[in-house]
């Protein structure tokens, strides 16, 4: 179900009588959006191609250390000294940040290795484990641990494999797989589980395209079974990490165009729900990409079309099939957000062209909500358009207050502000969606208890008590939790929404005071432990978040 689209009756009738009957009729229907769009900050100094939000609400971002100088300093005078990196041997400016989303503030931090199109994965315990990179930093783990004043570390040797556009994924029992990267068709774990710790994975061998690839930052989700949904170019498997083993072979999705860096399309695990029931369901989105053949035309100049399409799977029927659909415009190298209400939010990217160093062309300026809900065909929803240019290497996550935190672009080898199409951008903007407008304070709750930090277990039953000015329908008041994601290269790695409650059960207990008793997912397939973010959703307004952690 949709939030109410209010529009003040004079004014509609105003533009109908002016404009409507000059406009085409789909084109009315699409552009009918809303959303909102904040400047955060002209510049933080680095352009923000990784980000990681953490459960201390700041958000971790870093470039490449071999761009050259960024435009923010490192502190007291430091300066990393690396006789292997091929721009600076000595640099004293910093190539990542610590925002602070509370204050809009940020400070510099030092990475000694290059970054540049790496992965990673936020542990049980909240660090963050940052993996691979380029040149010196490809076999390199960094860890950071979210502490006033705490700074990266960085473990020499930590891969036992080289690691550049890979992907990772937290699993059940705790660890990471790293799968994947360039010339690399295998995977590996952290912590290591032995030794070489490294596993061929053949799929990766088959889906890559010689001399281009399309198969590099694979889509990586864990099923509701345990096992791993693979995406690499156009076609899917679900993986027995454990053992090896190729559980099922997905159909290709049809048309047959690739949806990997560079031909960079994005996915999502829709959001999984009826947790308590015996038989659970999961689906998957993938949308946008190159049609085959778009990367090398690009490199010699002629920047074909983005795909108009989207392709969504139940990854855990006995016969899955590809249900295909079509979004509003064309788009490559967008960000695919998991919103707290359940909708997608797909943003950022172009509309011709692949990934890749000046392969873009035609920003997609507007961001497209998806609701998954909602009948096919009626689906997708035009949003306001930001005026900043998020091309290649650009990022987006969500908050805990529920906006999105955009950044990045930047498609050239160095930093490049003058003379080029698309210069590099250090700003931060936020999105706002349309539940965040004041017309749905009255529908919007507020979490009361449990405190945020809170800590729960498996299979537990508890009580969500939420305040709401209005009158509330029980019917329509949902929990979810939420995975913050680490997003690079338009993929949200481990990003995961969970229907914990609501519908049922909701009960009055003060002036404008609710509880609705929930229950906690009941293993660590269906939600790993680590910090996820708390919501309640009322007629799809959501509430801030709270974090909380399952243990």
């Amino acid at each position: 179900m949709s939030i109410p689209r209010v529009w003040p009756l004079r004014l509609f009738v105003l533009f109908h009588l002016l404009f409507v009957r000059w406009l085409p009729p789909l084109v009315f229907a699409v552009e009918a959006g809303g959303g909102q769009w904040q400047l955060l900050q002209r510049s933080i100094g680095v352009s923000a191609m990784h980000m990681q939000l953490l459960h201390n609400d700041v958000v971790v971002m870093f470039d490449r250390t071999d761009f050259g100088k960024s435009n923010l300093s490192l502190p007291d005078g430091k300066c990393r000294n690396d006789p292997h990196d091929t721009a600076l041997k000595i640099d004293c400016t910093a190539h990542s940040i610590e925002y602070d989303v509370a204050s809009n503030s940020f400070r510099p931090l030092m990475v000694q290795t290059d970054v540049w199109c790496s992965s990673g994965s936020v542990m049980p315990d909240g660090r963050l484990i940052q993996t691979g990179g380029f040149n010196d930093g490809e076999r390199r783990i960094r860890i950071f641990n979210p502490c006033s004043g705490c700074d990266w570390r960085e473990v020499e040797n930590g891969l036992s494999a080289r690691r550049w556009y890979a992907t990772n994924h937290i699993l059940p029992n705790g660890q990471q797989i790293i799968i994947g990267g360039r010339k690399q068709f295998n995977y590996e774990f952290y912590p290591k589980t032995g030794v070489p710790n490294v596993y061929n994975l053949p799929f990766l061998a088959q889906t890559n395209d010689a001399n281009i690839e399309n198969n590099l930052y694979p889509f990586v989700h864990l099923n509701v079974d345990g096992n791993l949904f693979i995406f690499a170019n156009n076609r899917a498997i679900l993986f027995d990490y454990a053992h090896g083993k190729v559980v099922k072979t997905y159909p290709a999705m049809p048309g047959g165009d690739p949806r990997n860096y560079p031909s960079t399309g994005s996915s999502v695990l829709l959001p999984l729900k009826n947790l308590q029931a015996p038989v659970k369901e999961a689906e998957v989105l993938v949308c946008g990409g190159a049609p085959r053949g778009s990367y090398i035309k690009a490199t010699s100049g002629n920047f074909v079309g983005a795909l108009t399409t989207c392709g969504r799977i139940k990854i855990t029927d006995s016969t899955p099939q590809w249900v295909m659909e079509t979004m509003p415009k064309p788009r490559i190298m967008g960000d695919m957000t998991l919103l707290p209400n359940g909708d997608v939010l797909i943003i950022n990217g172009a509309a011709a062209g692949t990934a890749g160093w000046e392969n873009g062309r035609d920003p997609v300026f507007n961001p497209v909500l998806y609701r998954p809900d909602d009948p096919t065909g009626n689906r997708f929803e035009l949003q306001n358009p930001s005026s900043i240019p998020r091309m290649y290497h650009s990022t987006a996550i969500l908050l805990r207050d529920g906006r999105v935190l955009v950044g990045g672009s930047n498609p050239h080898i160095t930093y490049a502000f003058t003379d080029v199409l698309f210069p590099t951008e250090l700003s931060l903007e936020a999105f706002s969606p349309p539940y965040l407008n004041a017309e749905f304070n009255n529908l919007r709750p507020r979490i009361i208890l449990p405190a945020s930090q809170a800590t729960l277990g498996y299979g537990a039953k508890f009580l969500v008590r939420f305040s709401v000015d209005g009158a509330v329908s029980a019917s329509r008041v949902t929990v979810t939790l939420v995975a913050p994601s680490f997003t690079t290269h338009s993929f949200s790695m481990n990003q995961r929404l969970l229907v914990i409650g609501g519908g049922r059960g909701v009960t009055a207990v003060g002036r404008s005071m609710y509880e609705v008793e929930v229950v906690t997912p009941g293993t660590r397939t269906l939600a790993p432990a680590g910090y996820y973010l708390l919501f309640v959703v009322h007629q799809d307004v959501p509430s801030g978040g709270i974090w909380i952690r399952m243990q």
